[in-house]
């Protein structure tokens, strides 16, 4: 299983990932894809979205049952505690 949520991304990023992901919720897409699609996909994303942000979740053999990667401008930043995902905000300054 794949999620991919995107922030302030333009509409011809999401009707790409329409192709392979359903989109659930505005800017939220989910699916089952190989990893070989979910790295292009990833790539295709990351270079796209321009001063959005996309955050990926995906199913990972690992204690949590799933690995996550961000890329952007996001308000929330991963951070790997242990061997378990935490997300952390980002201080202010």
């Amino acid at each position: 299983m794949t999620i991919i949520v995107l922030t302030r991304v333009t509409p011809a990023l999401r009707g790409r990932l329409s192709r392979w992901l359903l989109e659930i919720h505005p800017c939220v897409f989910v699916g089952k894809v190989s990893r070989r699609v979910r790295d292009i996909l990833w790539k295709s994303v990351c270079a796209g979205r321009r001063l959005g942000a996309c955050t990926m979740v995906y199913s990972a053999a690992n204690e949590q049952g799933f690995a996550m990667e961000t890329a952007g401008d996001a308000k929330r930043e991963v951070v790997d505690f242990d061997g378990l995902l935490l997300l952390r905000r980002p201080a202010k300054t």
